[in-house]
């Protein structure tokens, strides 16, 4: 069960949108039943449809953005427009190698939530330059997925979001002990193996205004 510590943090405020503070990344090989997951996120949360190439993809889609409709949850897909707009996504998640596309995917979906991943400074400056509404940087701590690999901590997750332009939300081991030790001005958080079946999101903690959002999202 997690404790109250999952979602504390701080909130900085987008003046366009009002972004999520909790997302849901899925990964089939790591969490069996996303859409359990995502049926116990508070309102207003996120869940990004990733496992491209996966067969199961577009059913998990369709359940997801049911889901995401009665729950009051954004719903964005991970590289592939045409399934966003297929799934009547709110928006779009784009690889790091991928943010080049933001501006035309703007003018096409002025209302998209469009996002993307990002592992250094230069990555998040490009992304604010290009106007995306927020980046995941990750690998914040040491994950599951790629045991003894390199992550940044929490002092050098700071100190590459300081300043930004855009919102930086953490990536990458997340869960509810390592979501303390977040720098106090940390946008939001996202997680895989943390909200897996048989856990839970903890009611937001004052830190996060007792909402998960922030800033004014367009729809």
């Amino acid at each position: 069960m997690m404790s109250q510590s999952l979602a504390t943090g701080a909130v900085r405020l987008n003046a366009r949108r009002r972004l999520p503070v909790l997302v849901l990344m899925t990964d089939l090989a790591r969490l069996p039943d996303p859409v359990a997951a995502a049926s116990r996120l508070p309102p207003g949360s996120a869940v990004i449809l990733r496992d491209a190439g996966h067969p199961a993809r577009l059913d998990l889609g369709k359940a997801l953005a049911e889901v995401a409709r009665r729950r009051g949850l954004l719903l964005l897909v991970s590289g592939d427009a045409g399934l966003a707009i297929r799934l009547h996504a709110q928006g779009l998640h784009l690889p790091e190698a991928e943010v080049g596309r933001a501006p035309m995917l703007r003018r096409r979906h002025p209302r998209w939530l469009i996002t993307g991943a990002a592992h250094s400074r230069a990555a998040i400056t490009k992304a604010g330059r290009l106007g995306l509404d927020a980046v995941l940087l990750s690998p914040v701590f040491a994950t599951a997925s790629h045991p003894g690999g390199d992550f940044l901590g929490p002092l050098r997750f700071h100190a590459l979001t300081r300043g930004a332009r855009l919102p930086v939300l953490a990536l990458g081991g997340v869960d509810a002990a390592s979501v303390r030790r977040l720098p106090k001005d940390t946008a939001g958080f996202a997680a895989i193996g943390a909200l897996a079946a048989g856990t839970r999101p903890s009611l937001l903690s004052r830190r996060w205004r007792g909402s998960p959002l922030c800033g004014g999202h367009a729809g």
